[in-house]
């Protein structure tokens, strides 16, 4: 045996030399060949969401089932080189119609090679009138929620089961439980909201989130969102996640309403670099002489490394009272701004390219609550220790409506309206000057030091005065209560000069959140004051009944979050949305960065450290 293993004993393995080349499929069936040299893949297969459960005309009280996620399936295989494999990318299923007959269907399978991730279950139609089947939500990769009668039931997850499941079950009835998603199941109704997704170790990015009910959020990873409060069609999961469709809610005309579609599936192929365990030298000397050997990269540790990562700004919310301001992205910073919050700095890797991902703000009305929270920004996506290689600031809580009954928040809608920094509370007159409006929790989930601030409570009036929203909670303060004739103003944010000197980018202060509408009895006095934005790019609420001045967004790049708005005969109702975020990094001068896409920058500061501001996504390589 030594004389045939270059006198090494031992299991004798094959290379692989696939570069890392990515390959990704988005629709159809097509094929994927691999390089003369892979010997081993790793390949995301993720099917099409199910489609979210709709409502006939006559389904007054009902919410539709939320689609269940397409399956998900993330494996390291050996392949052959130089060899074509089929690739199919399922199709997401339809959303259940608003009228007599009809029904929502399961979304369509995807594979690689012999591997087959199965279809979302459809999400339950929502009247009693229906046949069973069609009350029920269906099983598939990840099963689709349960709707509304006693014959309604959920799908199960993972159909045909694999090892690791490819998804969970959806949330079962009363009122609409969520779809299932690839980590969770679906939450039970009433008002479900959709199961989480997973992120993928080739791009980490997240995919295959259950559909919500109707009036509740979809899951994290493409799910769609459920039809809005106030009656109309679920959402459609998101194109080439997988994500189920949402269901539809009831509205008041009792007219009907429709599911989402489920989101396509995707494939991605990435062909791997690989030389572990014994190898004998014969083995060596063929891969090096046909360029078949990994090419031994070093990668150096980079001390040192400060950092900005601001979560995109929640909305502030629209309703015919005082809608509350949104909540400031998550405030996350090392070396620069308040003492108080400043993280250690980072160790980093050199040669070893990272995924920046800047959080949208989020959208103004007209939208579900769970439409307007703000999305994280992560410094190094794929870093494995949270605080050590990776920084994930949250998304604002999204304002809020009047919180008059019930008493408590729903946990969907708490999700939604907590973040980096909470939501403003709505205010209203409903005679229980008692109660105060319900507020989003800042610094979720919490991280040390805290990312953010709670959000100001909304006035609840005891007779017909004015009353202003709270206003949105900021990186250094929580936002101010609404009161009896003005809205609150929004949280201050946090100054920070990471970036000054030398840099393109002269934003210096960020995370304030946005300030609380007001309005009163026959949207008057015109005159009553709104609430201010937060410094650090919060937007002002607006004036009573849609009268000027309007709302005002988050600013750009601060994660600011937006004003709250009040509908009325005025010419503006609608609510601010969130501003996006932020990531900047500052290493020793000793180091060279490298950004992509040409909207992100480097500069060099004057004295010699080296600064890379991403204000949009992308990637850092530091060498």
């Amino acid at each position: 045996m030594a004389g045939t293993n270059g006198g090494i004993i031992g299991k004798v393995n094959k290379s692989s030399f696939g570069k890392g080349l990515t390959t990704s499929k988005t629709s159809g069936s097509s094929t994927i060949t691999t390089q003369p040299g892979t010997r081993v893949v790793q390949a995301l297969i993720v099917a099409g969401g199910g489609g979210g459960g709709g409502g006939y005309p006559g389904a007054c009280v009902s919410r539709g089932g939320g689609g269940g996620a397409g399956g998900f399936r993330c494996l390291e295989l050996n392949v052959c080189g130089n060899t074509p494999y089929a690739t199919v990318v399922g199709g997401g299923g339809s959303g259940g119609p608003n009228s007599n007959p009809g029904d929502s269907t399961n979304g369509s399978n995807s594979s690689f090679g012999c591997f087959t991730s199965t279809g979302g279950g459809k999400g339950a139609m929502s009247n009693t009138a229906y046949p069973a089947p069609v009350q029920s939500g269906n099983p598939g990769g990840s099963g689709g929620g349960g709707a509304y009668g006693s014959c309604s039931s959920t799908g199960s997850g993972n159909t045909p089961p694999v090892s690791p499941p490819q998804g969970f079950p959806g949330g079962d009835r009363p009122n609409g439980g969520g779809g299932g998603g690839a980590s969770a199941k679906g939450v039970d109704g009433p008002e479900g909201a959709g199961g989480a997704g997973q992120a993928s170790t080739i791009n980490c990015t997240t995919y295959a989130g259950g559909g919500g009910a109707g009036n509740a959020c979809g899951g994290a990873g493409g799910g769609g969102n459920g039809g809005p409060g106030s009656g109309g069609n679920g959402s459609a999961g998101c194109t080439n996640t997988g994500g189920g469709g949402g269901g539809h809610r009831y509205n008041p005309g009792c007219n009907g309403s429709a599911g989402g579609n489920g989101g396509s599936g995707i494939v991605i192929v990435k062909e791997l670099n690989k030389a572990g365990g014994v190898w004998s030298m014969q083995s060596v000397y063929s891969a090096r002489i046909c360029g078949t050997w990994p090419d031994g990269t070093t990668l150096a540790p980079v001390p040192g490394v400060n950092f900005l990562v601001v979560g995109g700004g929640g909305a502030g919310r629209q309703t015919g009272y005082a809608g509350g301001g949104g909540g400031a992205g998550g405030y996350r910073a090392s070396g620069y701004g308040p003492s108080p919050l400043r993280a250690s700095a980072l160790s980093l890797l050199t040669n070893n390219p990272m995924t920046i991902t800047v959080g949208a703000g989020g959208t103004g009305s007209p939208t579900p609550v769970c439409g307007g929270k703000g999305s994280d920004s992560i410094l190094n996506v794929c870093g494995s220790t949270e605080g050590s290689d990776k920084i994930t600031s949250a998304g604002g809580g999204s304002g809020y409506y009047h919180n008059q009954c019930p008493s408590s928040i729903p946990a969907p809608i708490m999700a939604a309206i907590s973040g980096g920094s909470g939501g403003g509370g709505g205010g209203n007159y409903d005679g229980n000057p008692g109660r105060a409006g319900g507020r989003g929790s800042g610094n979720t989930p919490p991280v040390s030091p805290p990312q953010g601030n709670n959000g100001g409570n909304g006035f609840q009036g005891g007779g017909p005065n004015s009353y202003g929203g709270g206003g949105g909670g900021g990186a250094t303060a929580t936002g101010q209560n609404g009161g009896s004739g003005a809205g609150g103003d929004g949280g201050a944010g946090a100054p920070n000069t990471i970036n000054a000197c030398g840099t393109p980018f002269s934003i210096t202060a960020f995370a304030g959140g946005g300030g609380g509408s007001v309005t009163g009895a026959s949207f008057s006095p015109t005159s009553a004051p709104h609430g201010a934005g937060g410094s650090g790019g919060g937007g002002a609420g607006g004036g009573p009944g849609g009268e000027l001045p309007a709302a005002v967004a988050g600013t750009t790049n601060t994660g600011g979050g937006g004003g709250g708005s009040s509908c009325g005969p005025g010419p503006s109702n609608l609510s601010g949305a969130g501003g996006s975020g932020v990531v900047i990094v500052r290493t020793p001068s000793a180091f060279t960065l490298a950004v992509t896409p040409g909207t992100n920058a480097t500069a060099a500061h004057p004295g010699g450290d080296k600064i890379a501001t991403f204000t949009v996504s992308g990637t850092l390589t530091i060498t």
